[in-house]
């Protein structure tokens, strides 16, 4: 979009309104008060209540109701506080793009990406996005939906989850990269025990599990599982995503089970102390997508990354 293609409310914002207005829309959001506000931004309260006024003279409306309880955004401010978090953010990460830049790198991206996600689909992402474009990367795990706010505020560039639990679609696209197959994971010894019988779900519920929280596409997997065979879903001695966590109780307790996808089982195995147990069941799991904002415009580094990450992928799948 042009400068000269802005439609008159636009071109009154641009012209009227100022980065330190919308420091003051959040501080005043979170506070409550023109008083504290004015406290922790090192004005005078005169001076804070004057620039509410003049924010409030560039929308033509009131953004707060004065009430008994502080300061209560009208609903044209929760509008404004949303795009002012969403603005400053973007100022924020373009900062870090200057920063990079000066620091001889091309750009800088921040991705999410879920605890299943293995170190085998990152680590060759990250270098040759650095390799080929010189683009470096900060890198945040969390659950998909605790990603999925990140994206929606601005605070990342993509995430690497998956799309089952999306919602409000309307701003997001993605892009299904592979599927997962979940494993049965246990200490070698116990797995061999295992090995020995069939299923007995019952008995299975008894055991002690590490597991991801229920709410989770794992954790809700496990719960179908057992439900479906008429048994009770058992209660986690431990809920983890931690890659750490799972190995490092598993090296020591040869009495503890727990559900991920093959290629992190694989990763787990590597020591020698855990191995998926070797029954064979029709489970599955939402694929891996890539989720990304809806753009008006191409961000040269999130396409470069976009690549590479197709490429990783096709690899990982083949091999």
């Amino acid at each position: 979009m042009s400068a000269t293609s802005l439609t008159a409310s636009a071109a009154r914002l641009v012209s009227r309104l100022k980065l330190r207005h919308l420091a003051l829309l959040i501080h005043i959001a979170e506070r409550e008060s023109l008083t504290r506000v004015a406290e922790e931004m090192g004005i005078s309260q005169p001076a804070a209540t004057k620039a509410l006024a003049e924010i409030e003279d560039v929308f033509g409306a009131p953004l707060f109701l004065r009430t008994s309880r502080g300061l209560r955004p009208t609903p044209l401010g929760e509008r404004a506080i949303v795009r002012a978090r969403h603005m400053l953010q973007d100022v924020d990460r373009w900062a870090g793009e200057m920063e990079a830049v000066r620091g001889g790198h091309t750009a800088h991206l921040h991705v999410g990406a879920v605890p299943y996600i293995s170190a085998r689909v990152l680590v060759p992402l990250i270098e040759r996005l650095y390799e080929r474009h010189r683009i470096t990367i900060s890198l945040q795990r969390a659950t998909t939906d605790q990603l999925l706010d990140g994206l929606r505020a601005h605070a990342l560039d993509c995430v690497i989850g998956r799309a089952a639990v999306m919602k409000g679609m309307d701003a997001l696209q993605h892009e299904v990269l592979y599927p997962q197959r979940p494993a049965l994971i246990a200490n070698r010894r116990l797995a061999r025990a295992l090995a020995r019988r069939p299923p007995d779900w019952a008995a299975l519920a008894e055991m002690n599990w590490i597991l991801p929280s229920p709410l989770t596409p794992i954790g809700n997997m496990v719960s179908e599982l057992f439900a479906r065979a008429g048994a009770r879903p058992p209660a986690p001695m431990i809920e983890t995503y931690s890659m750490d966590v799972i190995a490092g109780l598993m090296a020591h307790h040869d009495s503890l089970l727990s559900i991920v996808p093959e290629e992190i089982a694989t990763d787990l195995g590597r020591d020698g102390n855990i191995t998926i147990v070797p029954w064979t069941f029709d489970w599955t799991l939402p694929p891996v997508s890539l989720i990304r904002r809806r753009r008006e415009f191409t961000l040269q580094a999130e396409e470069s990354l976009v690549r590479i990450l197709r490429e990783v992928c096709a690899e990982t799948a083949a091999g």
